[in-house]
């Protein structure tokens, strides 16, 4: 009799089993039900959009838009701005071109390009915005923020950083300043 017995619970695991399994890899596939869902199951913080996401959309091609009530200004270490509506294209650990978010840096807005965390454990996400690469602590975005609705006057720093973005940056010819005289020569 004790012989026997490891015959029949050994029947009755395996399909235990293979209900389990079945169950893990439907949900693994199951789609999104919430934009912050989508974020999480592409290797991002949730916390990267605001509370108050109205409603989402993702393409097989991994483009992404998120609508929210309002535009928006939340605060982390510095200040994100979010335009009523989001469009960005989004891969594991990456979301690029980027529409409709802007950073402020030393009072003014640029637009945020890009946003990826290369290694999770490492604890940073990064912030392209145009000039720079800002870096910040990734507990920064764990949850979604509270957002206050925008003030005016915060787009015009935006529209000055999106002109300064947009201006060659030029470099005067000093050489012609070389047959002067040096201070140090005088």
């Amino acid at each position: 009799m004790i012989g026997r017995r490891p015959l029949p619970l050994l029947f009755t695991l395996i399909p235990l089993i293979l209900v389990a399994a079945t169950a893990k890899e439907a949900a693994e596939e199951a789609p999104a039900t919430t934009a912050y869902e989508v974020l999480r199951q592409h290797g991002l913080p949730s916390g990267l959009f605001p509370k108050g996401v109205r409603e989402f959309h993702l393409d097989e091609e991994g483009r992404f838009e998120v609508h929210l009530e309002e535009e928006c200004t939340a605060k982390f270490e510095t200040e994100v701005h979010y335009a009523r509506n989001i469009t960005c294209t989004v891969t594991y650990g990456q979301i690029t071109a980027i529409s409709g978010l802007s950073a402020q840096e030393l009072f003014l807005w640029f637009p945020v390009r890009g946003i990826r965390v290369d290694i999770p454990s490492s604890g940073l996400i990064y912030f392209d915005v145009g000039v720079i690469y800002k870096q910040f602590s990734l507990s920064l975005f764990e949850t979604p923020p509270d957002c206050s609705p925008s003030r005016d006057h915060l787009l015009e720093g935006s529209r000055i950083a999106q002109i300064v973005l947009e201006v060659p940056l030029f470099l005067p010819d000093l050489s012609s300043f070389s047959q002067y005289p040096s201070v140090s020569s005088v």
